[in-house]
């Protein structure tokens, strides 16, 4: 749990928040979890997901899946046909996760102008084209 020590607030490495942050911390799990909690039954097959988050490799795709599967908050479904077919679903695990990340997401879309004004001080303070802030593969090009 965090702590209070000197009248300052500590986050030590097992805190339940922290532990939260961590999984948030990673870009994909994220937006995996918010794509499968929008595609109907909550799930949707490898590719499909693909092709729903652009930037996506697919070697990142499969890490993040695995990972999300690990953590319990999906599950890998296999199906007994030829050729060979898997989806993946959100866990009840999973839907818990869903509704923060939901909630995040909303703000997102009501709050376009702070994000803007945020994206704004960033690239005034690096110097940051805008398209290379929205395009991954640009900003590697920067560098």
């Amino acid at each position: 749990m965090p702590a209070i020590i000197d009248g300052k607030l500590f986050f030590y490495a097992d805190s339940p928040p922290r532990r939260l942050m961590d999984l948030f911390s990673v870009k994909w799990s994220s937006m995996v979890l918010h794509a499968l909690y929008h595609w109907p039954n909550y799930r949707a097959r490898t590719g499909e997901l693909r092709r729903s988050l652009q930037g996506i490799s697919k070697k990142m795709l499969f890490q993040t899946l695995k990972e999300l599967e690990q953590r319990g908050l999906i599950a890998r479904h296999v199906y007994d046909v030829v050729p060979p077919k898997v989806d993946y679903r959100l866990t009840p695990l999973g839907m818990t996760f869903a509704a923060p990340i939901e909630q995040m997401y909303q703000w997102g879309l009501e709050n376009q102008a702070a994000l803007d004004e945020m994206e704004a001080h960033y690239r005034a303070a690096t110097d940051t084209p805008s398209s290379a802030l929205h395009n991954p593969d640009r900003a590697a090009d920067a560098d």
